[in-house]
């Protein structure tokens, strides 16, 4: 979890005694390699989470990779909104409409398909006695907040996850932590378990926010691989250097 930082507990300790890797990073790798460097299509990826400017470069990786690209979380009431989308109180990054269109002219030269809420779940705020409404992705009240995905979004994602041979999953779709407001994220976890169960998908998840809210379901075991890494996992997901396991690489060359 901690390969992406060029720490001296890490990278400064190798470059001066020999250093081989840790049981768990071993496995890490291996697990990652074997699944993903070179994954059965169709590929599918899940990218949840509040914010486009810290997932712009994995999303502009991920467009080149995978079949189905499918937005949730806070990240699509940007994209949403970028559509021209009603949202009204949620959050969102209104002025990052040049980098949404940038993702979607990426993803047409490569041929994903970009997929958003068809409902939401919205209520006036992030509260668990808060009364909720479902509501079309067009038609957010204005004085509510989207706080998940709706049933119709729902039957999507298990439609397209259905009709893929990989998933790679990183952020939640609705704010989690905050019940009822996991019900897309649990509701998808579980239909991505019982297809990883049935050999007909292989499921790799990763990201602090998302080992959190598997580990709330009654499936986090029956994935194909959680990584225990955040940005560490996201940034070998974007094929970036990792300082920890490039010095390892340097040790064994010499």
């Amino acid at each position: 979890s901690s390969c992406h930082r060029a720490h001296a507990s890490t990278v400064g300790i190798a470059k001066e005694i020999p250093s081989v890797s840790g049981l768990l990073l071993e496995k890490e790798i291996f697990a990652l390699e074997s699944t993903l460097a070179n994954p059965t299509p169709p590929i599918v990826a899940i990218v949840g989470g509040a914010k486009i400017e810290t997932k712009i470069t994995l999303l502009l990786s991920l467009v080149k990779l995978v079949d189905h690209l499918i937005i949730g979380g806070g990240m699509a009431n940007t994209f949403l909104f970028a559509n021209n989308k009603e949202i009204g109180r949620s959050i969102c990054e209104k002025d990052k409409a040049r980098l949404i269109k940038k993702i979607y002219d990426q993803a047409k030269t490569f041929n994903c398909n970009i997929h958003l809420p068809l409902d939401l779940v919205c209520a006036p705020d992030l509260d668990t006695n808060e009364s909720t409404s479902i509501h079309d992705a067009d038609n957010c009240p204005s004085n509510q907040m989207i706080l998940d995905a709706g049933p119709k979004t729902i039957l999507n994602i298990r439609s397209i996850l259905e009709n893929c041979s990989t998933l790679i999953w990183n952020g939640p779709l609705g704010a989690f932590e905050t019940p009822p407001f996991d019900n897309a994220t649990t509701k998808t976890a579980k239909v991505a378990a019982r297809l990883t169960k049935a050999k007909k998908l292989k499921s790799v998840a990763g990201g602090g926010d998302t080992i959190s809210a598997l580990k709330s379901t009654s499936v986090f075991n029956d994935f194909t691989y959680i990584s225990n890494a955040g940005g560490a996992f996201l940034e070998w997901l974007e094929r970036k250097p990792l300082p920890g396991l490039n010095v390892l690489e340097g040790n064994a060359s010499s």
